[in-house]
């Protein structure tokens, strides 16, 4: 007999592969609807870039199920109750979240729901679930490379990875065309036009900037992966994020294309990439604190300067060290930042600036389009070196130097172009530039481009005598 199903869409933007979906297509006919809900976030609610991207990526999925995606804003735990009642639904779908306010909210409404009808979660999201993923002693591992072994030797389930689209049969919608844009997720100010110069949001973006990738930058992906100037990461990180593309797929399409290529070390290498995303939930999931608290208690009694125009130098990308400054000039015009650069600024401000990590974490968390809980904080904290298998404290990024080693004169100049007239070997570092260099690239310093706010070797000294303080 047919049933009226209640699919609740949350971080699994998609249509294909969507265990969700999948199973309730099974049984009845399927109501989708999608939830803002920033009650139950609260200090975790959305950042801006974030939501330009979920604004899109609504829309797409609202095109893919022929405009009968529902929305709605406020508390699922009002409201599901409520559209199971209206709709005289017998079961209610969804993949599950892991964020410690989500994992509260579901349990909370799961046992809400069991007088309104049947409650199925399912895994959309992760290749290993943090319960899965353990040591024998079934606790959580907190060393990255055990976490991975273990997990390659658990397998990668391809139980949900399907060619095709479930057939769907979809309850009709009253809601207006303009359902989406009334959630006002886009700002009024649009900074964020840059943003569609490099991303697509949305299922079919997904699945083209993972072939374009697997195509075009594979090949090289281990080494290139260091050089900003050399794109050739992925990018998939907000399509992940999102759900538009399941974490499955990637590693599979990334395993096929690296044994059709001979780039399997390249694409294992990647693959060991996804899994860090992985292991980054599972701290998450098993350290709920992870977001504000340092896993390593040491860090408790650290120094921390609480200058407020530091930090606003380094957020405006205003620090005087160029590769510093590009970095945060493309979060801002962009919604994102390379990798390799991402340790460089984060090493800048925890250890050179002397600023607690969580002023990163937060900045971050608002202009990333893929500001993702688990991978922003375990990221934070691994730079500050109080995470988990964290980068050491004394390990300090000199920006200078791996400016230099990683070849960004091009990436410096496309993200600070008042510096683009200086050669490329004196655009790392435009306070040691000859005078006549300078003129010549009609640059003034403090007036065209700042200096250095700080002293490296300066602040390297101050950084390590305050670290050895906590033995």
């Amino acid at each position: 007999m047919s049933t009226t199903n209640l699919v609740w869409f949350r971080q699994d933007l998609r249509i294909k592969d969507n265990p969700a979906l999948r199973a309730a297509a099974k049984t009845g006919r399927i109501i989708p609807i999608y939830i803002l809900d920033d009650g139950n976030a609260n200090d975790w609610a959305m950042g801006a870039a974030s939501r330009w991207w979920l604004h899109h990526s609504l829309c797409s999925l609202d095109d893919s199920l022929d405009g009968k995606l529902r929305v709605y804003c406020g508390d699922p735990l009002q409201l599901i109750p409520q559209l199971l009642a209206e709709a005289k639904a017998t079961e209610v779908h969804w993949n599950r979240c892991y964020e410690p306010w989500r994992v509260t909210r579901d349990k909370t409404l799961k046992k809400k729901l069991e007088d309104h009808g049947e409650v199925f979660s399912h895994n959309g999201s992760l290749i290993w679930e943090p319960w899965v993923n353990l040591k024998q002693d079934e606790t959580p591992y907190r060393v990255f490379t055990p976490y991975y072994k273990n997990g390659v030797s658990l397998g990668v389930s391809e139980d949900q990875l399907s060619a095709s689209s479930p057939k769907l049969d979809l309850v009709d919608t009253d809601q207006p065309k303009d359902k989406i844009g009334k959630l006002k997720l886009l700002p009024d100010i649009p900074w964020y036009e840059g943003f569609t110069e490099h991303f697509s949001p949305g299922e079919e973006g997904a699945e083209q900037k993972l072939e374009d990738f697997l195509d075009c930058r594979l090949d090289d992906y281990k080494k290139g992966r260091d050089y900003p100037s050399m794109e050739k990461v992925s990018r998939l990180s907000p399509h992940l994020h999102f759900g538009e593309i399941s974490p499955q797929r990637v590693w599979q399409r990334a395993g096929e294309a690296g044994q059709q290529n001979g780039d399997e070390n390249q694409a294992e290498h990647f693959q060991r990439e996804l899994a860090w995303r992985e292991f980054s939930y599972s701290l998450l999931y098993h350290f709920p604190k992870l977001p504000t608290k340092n896993m390593n208690e040491r860090f408790d009694k650290f120094p921390w300067k609480d200058d407020a125009s530091l930090l606003k130098c380094w957020q405006r990308g205003e620090t005087g060290y160029p590769l510093v400054d590009a970095g945060m000039r493309e979060l801002w015009t962009t919604g994102y930042m390379h990798n390799r650069v991402r340790m460089i600024v984060g090493s800048f401000l925890v250890k050179n600036l002397m600023q607690h990590w969580i002023h990163g974490a937060r900045w971050f968390w608002d202009c990333l389009l893929d500001a993702d809980l688990a991978n922003n904080t375990s990221g934070w904290q691994w730079v500050a070196g109080c995470g988990a298998d964290a980068s050491p404290y004394f390990r300090i990024f000199n920006p200078l130097t791996q400016s230099e080693k990683f070849e960004t004169a091009a990436y410096i100049k496309r993200y600070v172009p008042e510096l683009k007239g200086l050669s490329d070997k004196h655009v790392h570092n435009p306070a040691a530039a000859p005078k006549e260099e300078l003129e010549n690239a009609a640059i003034k310093l403090d007036e065209d481009y700042p200096s250095p706010i700080v002293d490296l070797k300066e602040s390297r000294e101050r950084a390590l005598a305050a670290y050895k303080e906590l033995d």
